[in-house]
């Protein structure tokens, strides 16, 4: 009689269906000891073209006639089960997705995969996840390694863009949620560790993978001039050489996507105005306010492009000797976007603007006709803006590991990550003329916009100048502009690790080890600008449009009411304005105000200076650590404790106004346009400071199949690198006032967090259940203050201590005023949630119906920590960003004979975020479902097809100021369809 083992069975379909919502482990398979591998199926040698292939396979063997049965997992399944070995006895709480399943999702980028498990959810910029959320907490609370050394990223802070890693190239991905003493320090909300592959641990001797894949997104019609088709393209090698002594892995992904969006964007309440009587109010009359709040304006636009990366990995492992390994690797990754973004950007006009009907929320006005008036800029401008983003990513490591002796091991890391961006923001704005046809145009001042917003959907509008927009004999090009800004980061680190087992029977091993690492990050801005956007120029004259340079363009779908507007052909455009090149203006500066201006530009471009900067970072670490391996009460015991002590050096270079005064320091600083600043003294000031962090991680087997883990430790998170760049301003008033400002502080301490956590697992025949809660108190945020009556000399400032009136003559004491900056005196608080995650598969049903699964995950986050924002012109309270109190993840899954189809939906609600398309501009978004389909059909042992849906219901995004009424960014970005095929050979 044939004995079943329906457990192990029912763990290897469970698996096959848990990966994305399944909180799994850091640890790879071949890390599982012989003790808990019949815990397990085996897992027979596959590749990637069989992740769209499950397979169980049973084999009778006989040993003493008592039938055994051996099940063989291939492809999609035996990753998962990797994942839940990996998760049973694994030291920390963690999820992990491993090489298989992440060669099965045809995801962009390593973001999309990553919001696949528990607690992670995404931020969508352009339609694509970039930032990682983990546990209610922004990208900036999230520290990054890449085969587990520290990643520094081009967003200009420390949180790496994951779509900067193609999941071709990336074999495994941990989440990490409670730390350990060996992990680098620098997540309070989590850390992710991406890996590339291990050549000599693959078990096939040789294997090529080929994935070819074309995609077309169904909203680029509406845009014109956007791309509808784009494509992708990868391959892998990895063979083993020399009798498995020496392996290589080399890898290449292709990816051209079109860029597409139509969006509206609501700008922030900067001004106020004092509108007398009643009211229109949405929630009720208001009755004589003293002042409303007033919207910059808003834009409406297309954008359409292309994004275009191309990924590269390679490494080489050599063991000459069972006891020694030496590998080295190398990931390099090329994200280029040029994109263009058309329509028309609305200035309100502020206070000065003539305003009728206003209607309100709050004391904030979202509706009403503002009509220009000689004082007021009211005015609606096409845009034709021209973005090129080049960015580089680049990590190389070396690796020495060595087992000296059966208990001690020594390991060696050597690494270089490296990353650049060169962006390039450029403007064409165009105005109406009265006649464009003139020989003198003249700006028709003639300007009423009428709006009203509609929450969550598009406003009504309407505007006097509507049929002008299209009008080659009307718009003028009346100003262009270039705004690079360009960032630079490197860190080097070296990193020497041991472990020495012990034999005793609570403690299995003692781990220790030192690290090293030199960071130096670099910002730069620089700016020509040519024209009037408000007016026209006398000096620097409109371009008259003719009918080549100009496409008129309407909008579709739930756009089409907003009127037509003239898309500018912008090479055409300056050629015709320029048609010896960009013109330097004549007219200049000369050595006024201190500012030396051999370009001969007609503005003092000195903000480039303050808004450049050096920023560096040294840091020593060193950590103990104990491995645990007992039993309590008859329970077995696993786990670790440990600290890791961290001394951080932290500086930055600053520039100080002293008004030319050479006595002070005064120096020639020239940047990038050749504009000579004599007004500053660049200093650097930094502050330097050491941490202990404690960490413990507890595993109690309570039964052979549940589990509970309980963790606390003390974390830490730096702040972002760009807030430690010096832009200190001060100024002295005509009264002798003291006045500054600084956007960043060198002076910034890490946030600090004492968590807890506390989890538990169950596996059952079909399916598996976790749950677990967790607990973080965070010391403090950053946050801007005003400090009055600030002490500028006290704290290091060269000010003087008197000034001259200009007109009397008089001698004018000097007093302090206010300081604007960046502090950690932010009031912290808790964060706590539960994270539940489910699985069942339906085994037991007969023949095809036993392919069919389901899983899904819940969290919920909760936190008091909130901030204070005035964008929406009512000061309000606004939650800690990336924080969604409910996310939801579920997966309906069908396999059969080489057939596979899943639908996948990922549910957050609201949450704060940065606002798409306007930067450091932190808003709430609203809640938001995005819905995936994939099918794919394996053909034969090597070929695969694939078709898949992303964003299947067209998901927008949408954000607003405070409340729903004020709208923010509503932005629709299309379906996108693939179509390919997978061969391995």
């Amino acid at each position: 009689m044939l004995k079943s083992k329906p457990s192990v069975l029912s763990l290897a379909i469970a698996a096959g269906m848990s990966v994305m919502f399944m909180p799994c482990s850091a640890l790879a398979a071949d890390e599982v000891t012989p003790e808990q591998q019949p815990m397990t199926a085996e897992v027979s040698t596959t590749d990637q073209t069989d992740t769209a292939k499950t397979e169980l396979n049973r084999e009778v063997l006989s040993d003493n006639d008592e039938p055994i049965e051996r099940i063989s997992v291939k492809g999609y399944s035996r990753s998962l089960i990797d994942s839940l070995n990996s998760k049973r006895y694994s030291d920390t709480v963690s999820e992990q997705l491993s090489a298989d399943d992440l060669g099965a999702l045809p995801d962009v980028s390593m973001a999309d995969a990553l919001t696949r498990l528990p607690g992670i959810s995404a931020v969508r910029t352009g339609g694509q996840a970039a930032e990682i959320n983990i546990r209610g907490m922004s990208g900036g609370f999230v520290f990054s390694t890449l085969n587990g050394r520290e990643q520094v990223s081009t967003s200009g802070s420390r949180s790496i863009e994951f779509d900067q890693y193609p999941s071709e190239l990336i074999s495994s991905a941990a989440v990490y949620k409670s730390p350990k003493a060996s992990l680098i320090e620098g997540g309070v909300a989590g850390t992710v560790e991406l890996q590339t592959i291990s050549p000599l641990s693959t078990d096939k001797d040789h294997s090529f993978v080929v994935n070819v894949r074309g995609m077309h997104n169904d909203r680029a019609s509406e845009v014109y001039g956007a791309e509808e088709y784009g494509s992708r393209l990868s391959f892998s090698y990895q063979g083993k050489f020399l009798e498995d002594t020496l392996g290589l892995a080399v890898g290449y992904a292709r990816l051209d996507q079109p860029s597409v969006a139509t969006q509206f964007i609501g700008l922030a309440y900067n001004d106020s105005k004092e509108l007398d009587g009643l009211a229109n109010d949405v929630n009720g009359p208001i009755d004589n306010p003293s002042y409303e709040y007033i919207s910059e304006g808003f834009e409406i636009q297309h954008l359409g492009g292309v994004e275009t990366r191309n990924g590269y990995m390679g490494a080489i492992e050599w063991a000459p000797v069972d006891n020694f390994v030496l590998k080295g690797d190398a990931f390099m990754s090329r994200f280029d976007s040029e994109a263009f973004a058309r329509g028309y950007r609305v200035k309100l006009g502020g206070r000065n603007a003539s305003v009728a009907n206003p209607t309100f929320d709050g004391n904030s006005v979202i509706g009403g006709t503002f009509n220009r008036t000689s004082k007021s800029y009211t005015r609606v401008e096409i845009v034709n803006d021209d973005n090129q983003d080049f960015d580089e990513v680049n990590s190389y490591g070396i690796n020495a590991d060595w087992q000296v002796t059966e208990k001690l091991n020594v390991n060696v890391d050597v690494s270089l990550s490296s990353a650049k961006s060169d962006f390039r923001n450029g403007l064409l704005w165009s105005n109406v003329a009265e006649d464009a046809n003139a020989e003198t145009p003249i700006f028709d001042e003639n300007v009423s916009i009428s709006y009203l917003l509609n929450g969550l959907d598009l406003p009504d509008v309407g505007f006097n100048q509507a049929q002008a927009f299209s009008d080659i004999d009307r718009v003028m090009v009346s100003k262009y502009g270039i705004y690079p800004f360009e960032n630079e980061d490197e860190v080097k680190a070296y990193r020497l690790d041991f472990k020495y087992d012990l034999a005793t029977d609570v403690i299995s091993s003692i781990e220790f080890g030192v690290r090293y690492s030199d960071r130096t990050y670099s910002n730069d801005r620089s700016v020509f600008e040519y024209g009037n956007d408000g007016a026209f120029s006398k000096s620097e004259p409109p371009l008259k449009l003719t009918q080549d340079m100009a496409t008129v363009v309407d909008w579709q779908g739930d756009f089409s009411y907003f009127p037509s507007y003239l898309a500018i052909d912008l090479d055409s455009a300056l050629n015709a304005w320029f048609p010896n090149g960009v013109p330097q203006p004549v007219q200049t500066w000369g050595n006024a105000g201190g500012v030396i201006d051999p370009k001969g530009y007609t503005t003092n471009y000195s903000w480039t200076m303050l808004q450049s900067g050096e920023v560096y970072e040294e840091v020593l670490a060193a950590y103990v650590m104990a491995n645990i391996d007992t039993e309590i009460a008859g329970i077995p015991v696993t786990g670790n404790f440990g600290l890791r002590m961290v001394d951080t050096d932290q500086s930055a270079t600053m520039l100080q106004n002293v008004e030319g005064d050479v006595d002070l320091g005064a120096q020639n600083i020239t940047d990038s346009i050749g504009i000579i600043n004599q007004n500053y003294v660049q200093t650097v000031q930094g502050v330097t400071y050491t941490d202990y962090l404690p960490s413990i991680n507890l595993n109690f087997k309570v039964a052979d199949d549940s589990q509970i883990r309980v963790a606390a430790a003390k974390v830490m998170s730096r702040p972002p690198i760009n807030r430690l760049a010096g832009d200190i301003s001060a100024s002295v008033s005509d009264d002798g006032e003291i006045n500054g400002s600084s956007t960043n502080n060198p002076f910034l301490m890490p946030f600090y967090a004492d968590q807890y956590d506390l989890s538990f697992e169950q596996y059952f025949d079909e399916g598996a259940f976790v749950a677990a809660i967790f607990y973080k108190n965070i010391d403090s945020f950053i946050d801007t203050v005003a400090i009055t009556n600030f002490d500028f000399k006290g704290n290091g400032f060269n000010v003087p201590e008197y000034i001259i009136d200009e007109i009397s003559g008089e001698q004018i004491a000097t007093t302090n005023g206010t300081y604007t900056t960046a502090v950690n005196n932010a009031e912290g608080g808790y964060i706590r949630g539960l994270e539940l995650a489910y699985t069942q598969v339906f085994a037991s049903l007969p023949d095809a119906w036993s392919g069919l699964g389901f899983n899904a995950s819940y969290s919920y986050t909760e936190s008091e920590v909130q901030s204070m924002t005035n964008l929406g012109g009512d000061t309000t309270t606004q939650d800690l960003p990336g924080l969604s109190n409910n996310v939801v993840s579920a997966t309906l899954f069908y396999s059969y004979e080489g057939f596979e189809t899943r639908v996948s939906a990922r549910y957050r609600d609201e949450f704060v975020s940065e606002q798409v398309a306007i930067n450091e501009q932190v808003v709430n978004f609203d809640a938001e479902t995005v819905i995936d389909y994939q099918a794919s059909y394996q053909v034969t042992d090597g070929l695969g097809v694939l078709f898949q849906v992303n964003n299947l219901t067209d998901e927008p995004t949408k954000s607003y100021f405070g409340t729903e009424n004020k709208t923010g960014t509503l932005q629709y970005f299309g379906r996108e369809f693939y179509l390919g095929f997978t061969y391995a050979m």
